[in-house]
């Protein structure tokens, strides 16, 4: 505790009492599935709050019907609702942890309904929503009146069930945000024209809060620091509604960015090109104005950033949410100096938010047991120790390694090559994409504290296999870039995207790059050959760049791959190359399609199994367990699962 004087010192709100300044922000898990808390969603925070966080904050309680924002959201309208709040408080509270929950309303921000058809969203007034393609209708007196008395029952329901707390969100541009916005509230009546008018709602909001619940009731306030949008709220504004409201607050939880534009909402889940902390600046002149506590978000992933933060005065309590999905137990491992043991979040935003946008309860990619609690919450012995070898030492025999051994089971893993990794190591060295080194990382540490046997340089063989006779072999040798035969005349280079990265084959000046997969790594080498001054065309076999990849990561690409000045070409088959033109075909189409010009051609075609050592096994009466890429090329994450679950049943 010793190195973390500030994270871990407690502070009192009202009564109150967070035993650290670590807290778990208010996000989406999409456990729900009938607008109330379960056992899914319980025993994802008792986790986070066994592992010693000081505050929960639950996602958004819908305050009123027209709240459904999505269709898996929890909602605070009825009593109904109370016992499975009930469950939860107590499940946190025994932890040690204090919990509140976030009171919710998006206003225009609808982005689906629960039957597919489109939603009626309600707003001050007729401005359109960019990001979701909604426009509101305007709100009348009597529906004003309706959300404010359903933000104070729902906050009387969770403070039923025995909640600490309750946070109005007024960040990223949602309904109070709104109301406070002079470009989004065009109001002529009592709630627009002036900013004591744009004020108006949000008092009404709170004043009815506390009437409703009592004098113990926490209520906080999150809210951007500026929506990093032109019709967005501006940092001014947002400071000076804080410093008019904070009268009826006991703290303001400061955020950034927008839900309503592309580019504000990359700042909802920032993902890796974003400095650790960058929220920090911003909060520190919230705190300056305030005489009420000042929470802050932004990418903390790690105690010594979130204790920076706190010593250098910019914030009481900081948000680190992701690193708490990806480590439960990262601020108990803090409190006792075990650092190097933390599996540090390394924002791919993949199994994380990534999920919440396809609909799926939210995971990890580095920690499956994330939001799969129920399944794989706590690790049974084996029941009889085995001798395991595990080949190949990328992400899904280093996981698979890890949990075997944990088990009790003797494990070896070998790596033909000289460092642990697979492809990890590739990742990593795409710009702005570093951190995606930090899952080789984490896992060895893991299989380190689990007592893994690891051997580098080593090609398993049959025949080695035969001499060491494992009781079990788990075999993750990964794949290779698939190279299709094209017609080609060889004047273009055609390079895969492994041979660039190394540096092994020297790319011309005019470069296309042909992705099939529109994942990270077509994008990526676009951003890495343009900044290196190529002129890059990015032909995307999909229907937009980086089609597979989590929203706010494929956004963040495509700005800076815009700024670069890259071109990129969407529905784009590769057909073949001739002199200085590449032949590629349009998928919609079938219309052929010649760029010309070109000096090197990057495949980025996808990978293809290496898994000869499986089959040259097969019908030899050895227990072979194929995973990850070798099973089938796909992501780190399915890698990793895949790990877990051949670790908890060999």
């Amino acid at each position: 505790m010793a190195s973390f004087p500030h994270l871990f010192t407690p502070l009192t709100i009202r009564g109150m009492v967070l035993k650290n300044r670590i807290m778990s922000t208010g996000h989406d898990t999409t456990m729900p599935t009938d607008g109330t808390v379960n056992e899914a969603l319980i025993a994802y925070h008792r986790a986070r709050a066994k592992g010693g966080v000081g505050l929960i904050v639950t996602q958004v309680a819908g305050v009123h019907e027209t709240a459904r924002y999505t269709s898996h959201l929890l909602m605070a309208t009825d009593d109904g609702c109370i016992p499975g709040y009930r469950a939860l408080a107590d499940a946190v509270h025994a932890e040690g942890a204090a919990v509140i929950s976030q009171l919710f309303h998006p206003g225009r921000e609808i982005m689906e309904s629960a039957d597919g058809l489109l939603a009626v969203a309600y707003a001050p007034s007729n401005s359109p929503n960019e990001r979701f393609h909604v426009m509101p209708r305007a709100l009348d007196q009597a529906m004003i009146d309706e959300i404010v008395a359903g933000y104070a029952a729902a906050a009387r329901r969770v403070r039923a069930a025995g909640f600490d707390g309750g946070e109005v969100v007024a960040s990223h541009g949602y309904l109070p945000s709104q109301f406070l916005n002079p470009r989004v509230n065009l109001r002529d009546d009592a709630y627009g024209g002036s900013d004591a008018g744009r004020l108006l709602f949000l008092q009404q909001v709170l004043d009815a809060i506390r009437d409703a619940t009592d004098d113990s009731f926490v209520i906080g306030l999150r809210i951007s620091a500026g929506e990093r949008d032109e019709e967005g709220l501006t940092q001014a504004e947002a400071e000076e509604a804080c410093v008019a409201l904070q009268s009826r607050l006991d703290y303001v939880s400061i955020t950034t960015g927008t839900s309503a534009s592309t580019g504000g909402a990359i700042h909802i889940a920032p993902p890796m090109a974003y400095q650790p902390g960058y929220v920090a600046p911003d909060a520190a002149r919230f705190r300056k104005r305030l005489t009420i506590p000042v929470f802050v978000v932004g990418r903390i992933n790690q105690p010594h950033e979130a204790e920076a933060i706190l010593a250098a005065g910019q914030a009481d309590v900081c948000g680190m949410t992701r690193a708490l999905i990806c480590d439960p137990d990262m601020p108990e491992k803090a409190a006792r100096g075990a650092t190097d043991d933390i599996r540090a979040c390394i924002g791919c935003n993949q199994a994380c938010i990534g999920h919440f946008h396809r609909g799926l309860p939210i995971s990890c990619i580095q920690h499956p047991e994330t939001g799969r609690e129920l399944a794989y919450g706590r690790l049974a012995p084996a029941a009889q120790q085995k001798r395991v070898m595990v080949v190949g030492g990328g992400p899904a025999g280093m996981k698979a390694a890890a949990i075997a051994a944990a088990r009790g089971h003797d494990v070896t893993l070998c790596e033909a090559a000289g460092q642990l990794g697979g492809q990890a190591l590739l990742a990593q060295l795409l710009p702005r994409r570093g951190e995606f080194g930090g899952i080789v990382t984490n896992l060895s540490r893991e299989m380190e504290l689990a007592g893994v046997r690891v051997e580098r340089g080593i090609t398993v063989t049959p025949e080695l296999l035969a001499a060491r006779a494992p009781d079990a072999v788990i075999l993750a040798t990964g794949a290779q870039p698939y190279q299709p035969d094209l017609p080609t005349d060889g004047a273009i280079p055609v390079l895969s995207p492994w041979q660039v990265l190394r540096g092994e084959a020297k790319v011309g000046a005019r470069v296309l790059i042909a992705d099939w997969r529109c994942d990270w790594i077509g994008p990526g080498l676009a951003e890495m050959l343009a900044r290196d001054g190529c002129r890059v065309t990015l032909a995307v076999n999909g229907t937009h760049m980086a089609e597979v990849l989590p929203l706010y990561v494929r956004d963040d690409l495509a700005a800076t791959l815009h700024r670069l000045g890259g071109e990129v070409r969407p529905y784009m088959r590769l057909y073949g190359t001739s002199g200085d033109t590449v032949y590629l075909q349009h998928t919609a189409s079938g219309d052929a399609v010649e760029v010309e010009g070109i000096d090197t051609v990057v495949a980025s075609l996808g990978h293809r199994p290496v898994d000869d050592l499986a089959r040259s096994l097969a019908g030899q009466g050895v227990a072979v367990h194929v995973i990850g890429d070798a099973l089938a090329p796909r992501t780190a994450e399915e890698a990793v699962y895949e790990g877990l679950k051949i670790g908890w049943t060999v």
